[in-house]
């Protein structure tokens, strides 16, 4: 935390030179990618914005920009400005809230599509039923106007939103989806309209005065079921976000005074307090993060860590809010609450991760841009041609053929697919990447962790445990005492020392029940041990200098301790009453996980390099153990910069994997990874945070970015393709060669259809296996 300064409240804030503010705008009324590229155009070109990512899945405008330049009610109205609905976020709306709002908001919004798409599914049967009857005498007249009035009410109701939307874009010179929608139907019933009203403004040019009341109602239901699928398909996208917020109790049960005594209450969770004591049943879920207190138990932390086997908890240890109680009662503090609790964070973190956009994108939004002119002028010269060249060859009424494929040719083009074929799989691997703990930020990290070559390592709590433990115990020839006997001493004199290797062994000794005494007369001997007395033995523990100093003879154990120390261990000769004893060996020990990650990687084809200030010899062995390629030992946290600049320069995609606040710089120059065990530092500085602190979760993230990067490529092709191939068979390219030609409806069943395939593609990376 750092101290706040007093500032004249009445005074406007001045932000300080360079800075940056960011807000994220909900922005309604966008259906396609053209949509989507109109306001990211748009505030990208307004002065003040340093960079703006439009999220058509999200529905939201994520603005960087310059506080003294440009303010958010600003960026609204630019918003506004062309032609969509915006507005400022809601100051203090908790992630949660957030999360709530916009499943609320994608429900109503499924419910009504489908509702739409229902009736006007009926009134389309009922159209083509009064169409096919052909009512004799006065009938074709009585028919036409059913039709007319049938056709009427759809459009005004269930189609409206078509019209509207694309009346907005014209007037704010621009064209989406929804114009061609609109053209399309709307030419359609304009002809069917005068073939009703004035049905001799036709047959005096010698054409048949044909009505498309029937297709513009079964266009507009097609469409309708396209949209409502999606809405369905876009909702499952975010399934992985929805559970993470549906974590989080409503209530909490707490102790509070009161004249009584302390008494359990069972209190909403917002009205919690910091410091507060929490108390959690088997069965229940954790409100809040905090420290336990009293109890032991088993928490399941699968639904934040992916790590499948319950975390033991006892005094002193972390709790996280959302987590399950399993096995015992717990009494524990409260300590982070609201929007600071790490299950808000990581809920934040997602939703800013799946409104990030990756760079594959560009594409996407570049063609987007011009999409819906190109496609107007592809339906213009369609009529031209065919009333032009129908005409030369004789074809029966000409300009009905080049009218239908005109609308054909509108109604077939889809900019939707393009605008979700990398958003839905960003949302839904980002996803997927939280139910394993591993959490991505943003879209352009995804993509970037599927190019890695190269994969930097910090050994200390990254491919260590990070906590010294011991790892052997041996005695002298002939010596009465027990491993555990010398363990009690050793420990119970080293319970007075604060060097990490002495709180190692004391850790050990209490892990295994062992009875530790106070020392007497203690004295730590910098570099070399400590002596001291425990009970009536007097004690010397340390390295070989500290023995010659007290004239105790080592060569019985010497060859066994360089052995040690070559496997990366410190041995310490143990030294009782003037004899030596044996020896203790401490070691930060690899991770069980650590060898397997690692071998992964390099199946993987991935180099794997160990950066660390240890010396030479410790790391050495370390990376022999694990199967690490090379080893950059002895260096501070400039060199470990230096290095992967090095690897970088090489030509190679560097990332940094580490935990401690002497990898953040090395994590921001390359493809940053945070072990979430580490520091706050190392985590703010990563690209990506591994929540469960497991080296395994590196390939699992490499994985399954290219997973996703090859459904993204999978899902632009099929975006392309479907324009490319479907616009000219609509223009009726085939019509010569095999006399074919696309009606509007099979067309506009096509495009309904189109962006729902793009959308079920991305959610099969929801049935990825991470091994």
């Amino acid at each position: 935390m750092t101290p706040e300064t007093l500032v004249d409240t009445n005074a406007p804030p001045t932000p300080p030179e360079n800075a940056t503010g960011k807000v994220v705008i909900p922005v309604t009324g966008m259906t396609c990618a053209a949509c989507q590229s109109r306001v990211q155009r748009t505030l990208n070109k307004t002065p003040g914005v340093r960079d703006a990512t439009v999220n058509l899945m999200m529905g939201s405008a994520t603005v960087s920009y310059d506080p003294s330049v440009v303010q958010p009610d600003a960026l609204v109205n630019t918003i506004r400005g062309t032609g969509y609905g915006a507005e400022l976020p809601v100051p203090d709306r908790s992630a949660f809230e957030e999360q709530a709002a916009r499943d609320e908001a994608q429900t109503a919004e499924f419910a009504e599509l489908r509702l739409k798409a229902i009736v006007s599914g009926i009134a389309g049967g009922i159209a083509m039923l009064v169409s096919m009857l052909g009512m004799s005498g006065g009938g074709m007249t009585l028919r036409g106007y059913i039709l007319l009035a049938l056709t009427i009410a759809v459009m005004g109701w269930a189609g409206r939103h078509f019209y509207t939307r694309a009346w907005a874009a014209f007037r704010h010179h621009s064209a989406d989806m929804n114009t061609l929608i609109a053209v399309g139907t709307g030419a359609a019933f304009i002809y069917s309209l005068i073939a009703t009203i004035s049905p001799g403004f036709f047959t005096s040019r010698g054409l048949a005065p044909d009505v498309y009341y029937e297709a513009v109602i079964i266009i507009i239901a097609l469409i309708l079921t396209g949209n409502a699928f999606e809405a369905r398909a876009k909702k499952e996208t975010s399934s992985a976000l929805r559970a993470l917020a549906n974590l989080q109790p409503k209530t909490a049960r707490v102790v509070r005074s009161s004249p009584e005594g302390e008494r359990e209450l069972d209190i909403p969770i917002d009205d919690v307090r910091a410091d507060e004591t929490v108390i959690v049943r088997p069965g229940e879920r954790m409100p809040v993060d905090g420290e336990v207190l009293s109890g032991d138990s088993a928490v399941d932390e699968s639904m934040l860590t992916g790590e499948s086997m319950p975390v033991e908890k006892h005094a002193g240890a972390r709790v996280i809010g959302g987590t399950i109680n399993r096995t015992g009662a717990l009494r524990y503090r409260a300590t982070t609450l609201g929007a600071d609790s790490t299950l808000a964070q990581v809920v934040r973190l997602m939703r800013d991760a799946q409104g990030s956009r990756a760079p594959i994108q560009g594409l996407a939004d570049t063609v987007s841009g011009i999409f819906v002119p190109v496609v107007i002028s592809l339906a213009i010269t369609t009529f031209v041609v065919w009333f032009v060249v129908g005409d030369m060859h004789g074809v029966t009424a000409p300009a009905v053929h080049a009218f239908a494929a005109a609308v054909a040719v509108l109604i077939i083009a889809c900019p939707c697919a393009m605008g979700l074929a990398v958003p839905t799989a960003v949302m839904v691997a980002t996803g997927k990447g939280a139910q394993f703990g591993i959490l991505i930020k943003g879209g352009a990290v995804l993509q970037e962790l599927g190019t890695i070559t190269t994969v930097a390592l910090d050994k200390t709590g990254t491919v260590t445990a990070g906590r010294p433990t011991v790892t052997d115990i041996v005695g002298v020839q002939g010596s009465p005492l027990s491993d555990d006997d010398m363990l009690a001493l050793v420990a119970s004199l080293e319970t007075m020392s604060e060097h990490p290797l002495a709180e190692g062994i004391v850790q050990h000794a209490r892990d295994r029940g062992v009875v530790l005494v106070s020392p007497e007369g203690f004295q730590s001997i910098s570099g070399q041990g400590a002596v001291g007395n425990v009970g009536t033995r007097a004690m010397v523990v340390g390295n070989e200098a500290l023995m010659t100093a007290h004239n105790i003879e080592v060569s019985s154990l010497r060859d066994r301790a360089e052995s040690l120390s070559s496997d990366a261990r410190t041995p310490m000769y143990v030294a009782i009453d003037g004899a030596l004893a044996g020896l203790i060996a401490v070691a930060d020990p690899i991770k069980d996980t650590s060898r397997e990650a690692i071998a992964r990687l390099h199946a993987m084809g991935l180099e794997v390099v160990m950066l660390t200030g240890d010396n030479q010899r410790t790391a050495d062995a370390i990376a022999r153990q694990a199967g690490i390629d090379r080893v950059v030992a002895g260096v501070l946290p400039a060199g470990k910069v230096d290095e992967i600049k090095r690897l970088q320069g090489e030509g190679k995609v560097v990332a940094m994997v580490g935990d401690g606040v002497n990898d953040a710089a090395a994590m921001a120059q390359g493809i940053g990874i945070a072990m979430g065990t580490g520091t706050d530092i190392a985590i703010e500085a990563a690209d990506v945070v591994l929540m469960r602190g497991d080296l395994r979760s590196v390939p699992q993230a490499i994985m399954l970015s290219r997973r996703t990067m090859s459904t993204m490529k999978q899902n632009l092709f099929w975006a392309f393709i479907y324009n490319v191939i479907g616009i000219p068979i609509a223009a009726g390219v085939l019509y010569p060669a095999f006399g074919w030609l696309l009606s509007p409806i099979l067309a506009s069943a096509a495009m309904a259809f189109s962006s729902v395939s793009v959308v079920t593609n991305s959610l099969r990376l929801r049935g990825t296996v991470l091994k």
